[in-house]
């Protein structure tokens, strides 16, 4: 075998050395390596044997004929359709959270806090720094200053993820010159109008695509697989969808698509005949002919990209008074522009509702999780706390997630998340319970005071008992409370006493008070 100057082979079943040169077809060039741990493919074989003496110029050689170059290019195209730095990401901080009340009451949606140590907007912020997505604007209205204080804390360039070149800004609702311009936020399509021209300036010429997402979803994902997705498939806009069955399928936007994956029309949490009428072949996705008649309904799950000058064209010149994406710009669009569904099959949860809320954090205890935070090559991240591990003593603790620097002493935790800087006391019993933890320690001094004047410090007094609850942060429960709800109670506003019943959930509210002796 000999290699030449310009990478061509040459190779001669007498086993010399032949000069590539006096030989036909096509040689082969290297391409940064391409060929390594490669099937090679051999030209044509040219005989050489002798007659009378003479030899007959017809060499044995095996020369390469496969040109990487048009393989390169096509590597190339790949990695560019992969490239993170021509994708801007849109978190959209939500509305005013009723359906969450009273986590919101004081917060915004994508601040509250889940799985112990996390808050909502870790979940799409840390999917964007794991697909290497480090363009990030949030917009915010509601109840911002807890969601900009956590913003800062974690996301900056000495915080916990390092943004190199990128950025991560929080944009207000704010008001502008013009009649138009003193409306606040009038939905998720109408918040992102407001700022179009963040994309029209020279920070935005390199992007291609923007990506929509929501605050308060709890799902990991690789968004330029996504992204990825949309650029091969040439759509204006790809809806990330997920399968899904009868008794859920009306509280989310729906899409009829054809056998290529192509939306036909969307309509927004149908019901009745219309919700019927949304039925789809869900094998058309990849589903198994079982599964697809299990869910028999393609969900959007509010996760949207968009071809840049698509999107600046929908707010601006095509439906200008259009407020909100899923419930008129998209089901608008579907006869005009390319719309591709996006295959999601995979654990996404909307935490919408306290219910919806109760019911996620509570998951993460099962085993295995449907969705976990201990994933070490895709970790969540969040605010870097500096805080102590836990101390437990003589405590029974099944089935929970118990978070740093929380103090527990001789109780039963059962089937529940208890949260940062906790302090639960002794005979405590809780179960199926959700506790947010705590943004400050008392001190030992500070907690005899209390007690010295009849008032009851952070955390849960000595032989409570707890069951089906939400305990919003510094919450403050006395010693032989009792909160049960026994009388199976689905909805009760008791807000002056500290606390509410939501879809049977019973919350402690933030701040709040619950005296010794109280029963719920």
């Amino acid at each position: 075998m000999a290699f030449t100057a310009d990478a061509r082979i040459a190779l001669s079943t007498t086993g010399k050395l032949q000069s590539p040169a006096k030989y036909s077809g096509k040689a082969v060039k290297f391409c940064n390596g391409e060929l390594m741990g490669k099937k090679l493919k051999f030209g044509p074989i040219l005989i050489q044997r002798r007659n009378n003496g003479n030899a007959i110029n017809t060499h044995i050689c095996n020369s390469f004929t496969a040109d990487l170059a048009g393989e390169t290019k096509l590597r190339d195209l790949e990695m560019e359709k992969r490239d993170p730095k021509t994708v801007v990401a849109i978190i959209l901080g939500g509305g005013a959270g009723t359906r969450l009340f009273p986590l919101t009451k004081r917060r915004a949606k994508p601040a509250v806090p889940i799985g112990g140590a996390y808050r909502l907007i870790d979940v799409p912020m840390s999917n964007c720094i794991n697909s290497g997505i480090n363009k990030v604007y949030i917009l915010t209205q509601f109840n911002s200053a807890s969601l900009n204080r956590h913003l800062a804390r974690a996301y900056n360039f000495g915080g916990a993820a390092t943004f190199g070149d990128g950025f991560v800004e929080a944009l207000a609702a704010t008001q502008t010159p013009g009649e138009a311009g003193k409306n606040w936020f009038q939905g998720t399509a109408d918040a992102v109008r407001q700022f179009h021209w963040l994309f029209e300036g020279p920070r935005s010429k390199d992007i291609e695509d923007v990506l929509i997402l929501s605050g308060d979803h709890l799902y990991r994902m690789d968004y330029m697989d996504f992204v990825q997705n949309h650029r091969q498939s040439g759509a204006d806009i790809t809806i990330s969808s997920l399968p899904i069955d009868d008794s859920r399928a009306s509280d989310f936007g729906l899409m009829k698509i054809d056998n290529k994956g192509r939306v036909l029309s969307f309509s927004e949490k149908p019901k009745g005949n219309d919700l019927k009428a949304m039925k789809v072949d869900t094998t058309v996705l990849g589903l198994s002919k079982d599964e697809a008649e299990k869910k028999p309904y393609i969900a959007s799950m509010g996760v949207y990209v968009f071809k840049k000058d698509i999107l600046l064209n929908l707010l601006r010149w095509r439906f200008p008074t259009a407020n909100d994406f899923g419930s008129e710009i998209i089901p608008a669009s579907a006869k005009e522009f390319y719309i591709k569904a996006y295959l999601f099959n995979d654990y996404w949860e909307d935490i919408g509702t306290i219910r919806s809320f109760y019911e996620a954090n509570l998951a993460l205890t099962e085993h295995p999780p449907r969705f976990s935070f201990y994933d070490a090559a895709k970790p969540i991240y969040t605010s870097k706390r500096n805080l102590p591990p836990s101390k437990i003593d003589g405590c029974k603790i099944i089935d929970s997630i118990i978070s740093h620097g929380s103090f527990l002493t001789s109780s039963l935790i059962e089937h529940s998340v208890v949260g940062i800087r906790s302090r639960i006391n002794f005979n405590v019993v809780l179960q199926d319970t959700v506790m947010l933890g705590a943004d400050y320690y008392e001190t030992d001094s500070e907690i005899a005071y209390a007690i010295s004047k009849g008032k009851v410090p952070i955390g849960i007094g000595e032989n409570t008992k707890i069951r089906e609850c939400i305990i919003d942060k510094n919450a403050r429960i006395g010693k032989n409370v009792v909160i049960e709800n026994s009388e199976r109670v689905q909805e009760a506003d008791r807000t002056s006493e500290g606390f509410l019943i939501r879809s049977g959930v019973t919350v402690i509210m933030k701040n709040s008070t619950i005296k010794d002796g109280t029963v719920i």
